[in-house]
């Protein structure tokens, strides 16, 4: 005759699932273990291309002329056939994609740019080496030119997890930030250039059948000072705060542009004017 006890053991729901309850559990700490090799492997990778872009700026020769201070202008060297930056001929030389440097101080936004013949995202997940990189390097659209400028020069970079690439380029969302970051620079291989940011703003990628919205990554070279003046127009309109700097037709424009998450497609750009110096 069983006890109450026995009968009571008997009846416990728990027991009959423990065989279940341990592979939940292993599932749990697998899925666990999964996404720690993940981010260890995300975060050592970015560390990698980090050290990567750090020999790049090695790379460049200080002792070489600042260009926009200086009368005569930047000093030149002949490259493969042309003539570049001696600051940057051995970045030119390494690869002859590199068209020149980017940089927005106080953040992470210190990056060679680059453009490749033929193919408008071939460093979307390449590196300086031409090797796949999830990070990519930040690019120049194919439809504009350091060369003959357009009217804008469109650069494209990842915003990455890690904070690299374009991510510091979202701090202008803030008006803080934007007082204290008016200008940055973006030296190219023909001549050095500071540019003052007259816009910074969310949008994203419309369908291309879509005539409705306002679409700030189709526009690179103005057809007339209408053309030009509307589109200022429409990035200020988009800006959160008020930037009283302005810029007019015949101005040399520029604009930064990342993914942002607020929307599907999502986008955040940041426009700025050249700055032009008094020789």
């Amino acid at each position: 005759m069983k006890t109450e006890y026995q009968k009571s053991e008997e009846k416990k729901p728990g027991s009959a699932r423990n065989p279940l309850r341990l592979c939940f559990s292993l599932l749990c700490l697998c899925v666990a273990l999964g996404c720690m090799i993940y981010l260890g492997n995300y975060f050592l990778k970015s560390r990698q291309s980090q050290d990567n872009i750090q020999s790049l700026r090695e790379l460049i020769d200080p002792e070489s002329s600042d260009g926009p201070d200086d009368k005569e202008g930047p000093e030149m060297v002949e490259v493969n056939g042309r003539m570049v930056q001696k600051k940057f001929a051995a970045l030119y030389e390494a690869n002859p994609d590199f068209v020149g440097w980017v940089n927005i101080p106080d953040t992470k936004v210190d990056y060679p740019v680059m453009q490749h013949a033929g193919d408008n995202e071939y460093y979307l997940h390449r590196n300086f080496e031409k090797e796949w990189d999830d990070s990519g390097l930040p690019f120049l659209d194919l439809q504009c030119s350091i060369t003959k400028p357009t009217s804008n020069m469109l650069i494209y970079g990842h915003n990455m997890k890690a904070g690299t690439m374009f991510s510091g380029i979202i701090n202008y969302k803030d008006e803080d930030f934007y007082q204290t970051h008016k200008t940055f620079t973006f030296h190219t291989i023909d001549g050095d250039g500071e540019y003052e940011v007259i816009a910074a703003f969310y949008s994203q990628i419309y369908p291309e059948e879509d005539t409705e919205h306002f679409k700030y990554y189709h526009f690179f070279d103005a057809s007339s000072a209408e053309a030009f003046d509307a589109y200022v127009e429409e990035v200020k309109a988009l800006t959160p705060y008020d930037i009283a700097a302005d810029a007019g037709y015949g101005d040399s424009l520029i604009t930064l542009s990342t993914c942002a998450y607020h929307t599907d497609e999502g986008r955040f750009a940041v426009v700025a004017r050249k700055i032009e110096t008094e020789e």
